[in-house]
């Protein structure tokens, strides 16, 4: 049977579960690694430049306003906030890329049932670079454009009110997108038909990107969800491929 709509807590969790098995561990610690790298320079270069940014950003209020800098702070700090977690997401994704992709690979071995893994070989996740790295492109033409719309959104006063709830609406998406398309990569299905998938079940992928947006923000604990969020998509494939395979026999 199909999750339900709001199952996205759901799947992080068997997720989580999952990459901390001893048969997963070994696909996790490169991934994990790479994450601590960049996280690590994200946090240093957020540190100093954070305020800045904000500061930028914030609208050019008249003296008798002025009352109202006190509302716009914390909207623009979220609003800074979202837009540097999303950039860090993405570069970490990118390059973590090829080992996510072989994540998902094991992963859905072991829900399959075969739970004996071949030896872990270099030339097998080498020869998944080209292909990985070139679906992340597309996944970044998809995005930058939006981003890009979004981000002029930013600038226009008073209509930049609406650019951290629309921020984070996208984010969400883009985590749904993000993280299903490893599954969805190793099965050959088309981009476009990914999209198709995703929006007809968009509920149940909004749900999954939601929760994976916003454990990916809390520091540290969002280093371990990464591989989590893999298991977890891949989890989220599996069970609803295997929904509609069995409903199409019944028919």
């Amino acid at each position: 049977m199909p999750a339900p709509v709001l199952s996205g807590p759901q799947y992080l969790r068997e997720g989580l579960k999952l990459v901390l098995s001893p048969g997963l561990r070994l696909f996790v610690l490169l991934p994990l690694a790479i994450n601590l790298v960049l996280f690590s320079a994200m946090i240093y270069f957020a540190g100093h430049e954070f305020r800045l940014w904000v500061d930028s950003f914030m609208p050019t209020l008249p003296g008798w306003l002025s009352f109202l800098n006190y509302i716009l702070w914390p909207l623009f700090v979220v609003l800074v906030a979202l837009m540097v977690f999303f950039t860090f997401t993405m570069i970490a994704n990118i390059i973590a890329a090829p080992f996510n992709g072989f994540l998902a690979e094991k992963v859905e071995v072991v829900l399959r049932g075969t739970d004996d893994f071949p030896a872990f070989s270099w030339g097998e996740l080498v020869e998944m670079v080209p292909r990985t790295l070139s679906r992340e492109m597309r996944k970044l033409g998809y995005f930058l454009p939006r981003a890009v719309g979004l981000f002029i959104l930013s600038w226009i006063p008073v209509v930049n009110l609406v650019a951290a709830p629309l921020w984070l609406m996208f984010g969400v998406w883009m985590m749904a997108i993000q993280y299903i398309d490893y599954p969805a990569d190793n099965h050959k299905m088309s981009w476009q038909d990914m999209l198709a998938w995703l929006r007809a079940k968009r509920w149940q992928s909004m749900s999954f990107g939601g929760i994976v947006y916003l454990v990916l923000l809390i520091p540290v604990v969002n280093i371990l969800m990464m591989p989590a969020a893999v298991a977890g998509a891949t989890l989220f494939w599996v069970r609803e491929r295997g929904a509609e395979t069995l409903a199409e026999r019944i028919r």
